[in-house]
């Protein structure tokens, strides 16, 4: 469904896409995760004709996104991180004026909107002005209009942008539903849309592909799990005894109230499990809980984002 190909965007000196290149196949709900500036929605205008690539070629069903570009807007359905919405017009007089100009036959317009309203949960405002309505709402409109034309793509960038909490839960629950009929790239920096609607997930930092592949192979390839360790004593006390069992293996000693205190160990569970609670046993120490933490996607992000970006400076 999308092809990209060294994929690159400068505005003058300064460079948005350094060369990126991937591939989505159809059916795919992918998520396309960084920060702020990371690029995300400059790929995302490209794809839909918004912006001209400065070098590389993306295509869109197999139609190049400048040569076809007419072609390759009829077969999307975007929702840009701005809502595009005449706030002036009904919820259903918008939803018919963009089926007319999105090219739908005039005798399947009204099931078109039918479809679209069912769809998005917006039964109960159909007949009231855009302008009437909650953020939330708004965002649902902007979704219908995106998906009024039947598209074979759907381009949702931020969707969740500047939604209270149960209106992110909503939105996130209607991109998950939309993920069962079309292929969806969704550009965001929450991870929790992330782990909710997507199969695959694709991180861009700086302009450049810096993690691509399912939720659990970025997790599987991130060195390092986590073993915890709470005891009851002195934080200097039990911060000696663990480094001195397990050299350079400790990475966080932290206290707590009651004298509890909790150790963090960068290794396997299994080999640390039986040791640790020797260590404690030896020294007195109550043992209150071991347990074993796999990375989560929240430890990919931060690894592959703010990682990367210290391992240059330590280069430079």
């Amino acid at each position: 469904m999308i092809e990209v190909d060294r994929l690159s965007k400068s505005y003058g000196s300064a460079q948005a896409l350094r060369g990126i290149s991937f591939r989505v196949a159809r059916g795919e709900v992918v998520g396309f995760l960084g920060p702020n500036g990371a690029g995300k929605s400059t790929t995302m205008k490209i794809l839909t004709g918004f912006l001209l690539p400065t070098s590389g070629s993306a295509r869109v069903a197999g139609l190049d996104v400048v040569e076809d570009s007419l072609e390759v807007r009829r077969r999307i359905g975007y929702l840009p991180e701005s809502t595009p919405l005449y706030t002036e017009m009904r919820v259903d007089e918008y939803l018919r004026f963009a089926a007319e100009i999105r090219g739908v036959p005039g005798r399947r317009v009204r099931d078109a909107v039918d479809r679209v309203v069912v769809l998005c949960g917006l039964q109960r405002v159909v007949g009231k002005d855009i302008l009437e309505l909650s953020k939330g709402y708004r965002q649902r409109v902007g979704l219908a209009q995106a998906m009024v034309h039947e598209p074979d793509l759907l381009v949702l960038d931020e969707p969740t942008s500047g939604l209270d909490p149960n209106q992110i839960i909503e939105v996130r629950d209607l991109i998950q539903r939309l993920g069962a009929e079309h292929t969806v790239i969704l550009s965001t920096h929450y991870l929790q849309e992330v782990e909710a609607a997507c199969s695959r997930v694709i991180v861009i930092d700086r302009g450049e592909i810096v993690g691509d592949g399912t939720q659990q192979e970025l997790v599987a390839a991130l060195p390092g799990v986590a073993f915890v360790v709470r005891v009851r004593g002195s934080a200097e006390q039990v911060h000696a005894v663990f480094d001195a069992a397990a050299p350079g293996l400790v990475s966080s000693v932290t206290g707590f109230p009651g004298s509890v205190v909790e150790v963090r160990l960068a290794g396997e569970g299994d080999q640390l499990g039986p040791q640790m609670a020797r260590v404690a046993a030896e020294n007195s120490l109550e043992l209150l809980e071991m347990r074993r933490e796999e990375p989560s996607l929240e430890d990919v992000f931060r690894s592959l984002t703010i990682g990367k970006r210290q391992e240059v400076a330590g280069r430079a």
